[in-house]
Order: C-alpha cells, then structure tokens, then sequence
C-alpha cells in the first residue's frame, strides 16, 4: 500500500466527502495473481446455476439499499437524486440481465459429412471465458458502468479487476461490499484504488486476456496501443451525438427529448445531444424552444430532489466550457440561453444558434451542457457535416416521413440512430458502443458477455456416426 490519499469531492459544494488509501503496484501484482489463479484452476470455476443464484442475491440486497446507493452516487458525481435514482434502478436490472444471459452463452453444432473427408464425425462449439478482464470505468454513471464492467465479466466466468473513476469510487466500492455480502468468491472480482501510472500496469500485463475501457479516446487509444499481443478490448470514448431535423417534426413532442437529452447530467454522456441539424424553417424556432426548455430547469445540488442539472465533475471543466461557449460567441454564434457560469461548480443549460464549424463546440464533444442548433436547406449536406468529425457513436433523426427516417438512418455515420427520439436513449441489453474515433467493441450487457468469451471447437470422429 501507498502513502497516498484519494480525497473524493462533492462536485457541487467542493466539500471533502472520503479519503481512501491508494494502492500501489504491489496490489496490482497481487490482484493479477490471484486473478489469473483463479482462471487457470478450473476447480475454482464457479458452476452456472450458483453465479445465478449469486447474482440474484445481489439484485435482492440492492433493492435494500437503493436510497443509500442514489445519495451515494449523487453525493460524489454529482447527477441528480431523481436521475441517480434511474442509474440504481437500471444498475439492479442489469444484474438480473446478467443473470439471464448465462444460459445464452451456448454453442452450435457445425455440420459434418458434407465432404468424403469429414464423414463419420459429429462437431460443435461451446464458449468458455475468455480469461482475466480488466476494467477501467468513467465518472459519470458511478453505480451502472461497474455493472456493466464488472458482472458482466462474473457472469461470464472470468475473474475481474475493476479501477472505478478516481473521482467517483465510493459507489462502487460499495458495490464490492455487496458482492461479499452476496457471497461472491474472494477474487473473482477484486476493486482497486490505483493511480493512472499503475493502472496502465494493470491493463498491459499479459495476464489480461481482456480489457473494458470507458473514458477518454486519447487514453484508450494510447492504452489499446500497449496491450500484451493477444488481450482482446472494447473501448467506449465519446461522441458529439448529431441530430437531423426535418420541417415535418413534431415540435411540441420533440423538443422535451432534444432538451434533456442534451442538458441531462449536465451533458457529461458520451451521447449527450450536441449538435442539432435542423430545416431552416423551423430552426430558430427549434432552437429558442430549446432554450427555453433549458431556462426552466433547476440547477444546483444534485441531492435536492428539485434539481434538474447538476454540477460539472470537476471546477476547471465548468472553466472550460466557459472558454468554449465564449469563442463561439465571439466569432458569431447566437446564445438563446445560458452562456454563463452559474457558480463555480455549475454552469447553466445553453443553446448556441448556428456556432460556426470551425469552433471547439462545432468540432469536439462538449460534454457540459451545452445544445449547437445550426439551420439548413439541404439535408444530404446537414448529414455530411454531421459526419464531418470523427467521432460516431449514436445519432437521431426526427421526422414524420418514413423514406426520409429510413435515408437518414443508412446516411448517418453511427452505431445507433433513433427515429423520433433524442441521442441519448439508452436500455442496458440493447448494443451500445461508438465506431472509428468514438471506440470500438460492443457494450450492452448480453454483448459484453458474449465478447467476454471465446468459442472452442470439439469435432469427435467415430465409425458409428
């Protein structure tokens, strides 16, 4: 163990909530050892029907703790009571997925005969884990991403070590205590409190067979580059989660969407709505209904059952934000709403009418709560700008013409497209991950699963086949 202390911050008020004890490399040493033991031995392994009745364990004593949990993850990343309350739901549910999903981890049989040389054989697969996973988690869902990262890889069979955001570890931390109290195995999934540096050891040993990333494409990228040859990664960065708008939307339906999808959590989602496309006879309009959407919700303490826009994770990305909207403003971008600091820690939900391209607003994902509308006349250009940048990850379109919907979709350079619905829209057994700078892999629970396995091949030849 370190001489160092985490101190964890309430990213609202700033006040000290916890100081935890880092480890040093020696725990990540022994972490792997235990880990890879655990793997190598398959006594160890533990049978399907008891990692379900585990992990139905958990779901029961989850559903006891869920205030404790939402104040927690609340209280230390800064997301609303009401929506940190969704994420504990969501969290409980994904177990129960989870749980579901080990019977579905099976094989095919792979026919033979078909050839003079492949008669008297019978073949099929099976999956088996795919070995150590490595897990390295982002801020802003403190309580699901550790499901997401962690039970999948217990589901699957592999023993998991998970490194929680340094700014938000106490919601899993109090996870691991109920995975202990559920009765899971000492080892199969072990928590560490590590510092970047020691992290990277973790993730490039040639242990892991596997590495789940949530964060930063500029550290996944680099991590994915220092990978032991063989361990396999899903990388989930950010995006800038464009919207196209045709002149037949429904307004009255869409913009309540559209402004919570780009102001919830304070924008801090890697699909949050940014960058909003709309036809120039409704854009303005759009956009002001937005902004007033935006005007109306309460910014502040995310454990006031009121609020509705939290705080930043951290003071200097509310400094950044500030810079970012400010260029924007300067080289010509309309602010219909906010545009302002509301505190040191918060910043209020704004709307930029036609920020030109060439702006960090225009050109890099946000994340702060911050809504881009630009106008246009011709879609097939509105989606070419919004493939323009390199990220993509989950885009939308709201129209009432289904040709249009359907166009649009096969146009738009993403992994997911909503049609009448706002970027953000997420369900945890639905595939969800980003393409060329925004990731690679799948996430989704039954996705994560899958890719944390590996199918093995048994062809039995016999003369009485």
């Amino acid at each position: 163990m370190s001489n160092q202390k985490l101190k964890i911050f309430n990213p609202y008020n700033q006040s000290l909530i916890k100081e935890i004890p880092m480890l040093g490399k020696d725990a990540v040493q022994t972490a792997l050892e235990k880990a890879q033991e655990l793997f190598l031995d398959r006594a160890q392994w533990i049978p399907s029907h008891k990692k379900i009745e585990i992990l139905e364990k958990v779901q029961e004593i989850m559903k006891g703790k869920i205030e404790e949990l939402t104040k927690t993850a609340a209280e230390e990343g800064g997301k609303p009571y009401q929506d940190s309350k969704v994420e504990v739901l969501r969290a409980i549910n994904g177990v129960k997925i989870a749980a579901e999903e080990i019977g579905k981890l099976n094989g095919e049989q792979i026919p033979m005969g078909l050839t003079q040389a492949s008669v008297n054989r019978i073949a099929f697969t099976t999956r088996e884990p795919i070995g150590v996973v490595a897990s390295i988690s982002a801020f802003n869902h403190p309580l699901n991403l550790i499901i997401h990262q962690t039970v999948t890889a217990f589901a699957a069979g592999c023993p998991v070590i998970v490194k929680p955001a340094s700014t938000t570890p106490l919601s899993c931390m109090a996870f691991m205590d109920i995975l202990q109290e559920a009765g899971v195995p000492e080892g199969w999934v072990q928590c560490l409190i590590i510092d970047n540096e020691a992290a990277e050891k973790l993730v490039t040993d040639k242990r892991v067979n596997y590495l789940s990333f949530i964060g930063s494409a500029k550290i996944g990228w680099y991590l994915k580059s220092k990978l032991a040859p063989g361990t396999r990664c899903a990388l989930e960065h950010g995006g800038a989660a464009p919207v196209i708008v045709e002149p037949d939307a429904n307004i009255n339906d869409m913009i309540p969407a559209l402004a919570k999808g780009g102001f919830y959590h304070a924008g801090q989602v890697c699909v949050s709505v940014q960058k909003v496309f709309v036809h120039d006879s409704i854009a303005r309009e759009v956009a002001e209904k937005i902004a007033e959407a935006g005007n109306k919700m309460v910014v502040g303490d995310p454990l006031d059952e009121k609020t509705e826009v939290g705080p930043l994770i951290l003071p200097k990305e509310v400094d950044r934000v500030e810079e970012w909207v400010n260029e924007a403003k300067t080289k010509g971008g309309k602010i219909l709403s906010g545009g302002k600091r509301i505190s040191d820690t918060c910043y209020a939900p704004t709307v930029i009418f036609n920020p030109p391209q060439d702006v960090k607003v225009s050109k890099e994902e946000i994340f702060g709560p911050v809504v881009c509308v630009y106008s246009y006349n011709d879609r097939l250009e509105a989606i070419e700008q919004a493939n323009a940048l390199d990220y993509h990850f989950q885009a939308a379109v709201f129209t009432q013409d289904i040709d249009i919907a359907l166009d649009t979709v096969q146009r738009l350079n993403a992994t997911a497209v909503m049609v009448n619905d706002h970027t953000a829209f997420r369900v945890d057994w639905m595939p969800f991950g980003g393409r060329d700078a925004s990731g690679e892999g799948l996430g989704g629970i039954p996705y994560s699963m899958h890719e944390m396995t590996r199918e093995k091949l048994m062809v039995i030849k016999s003369k009485l086949l």
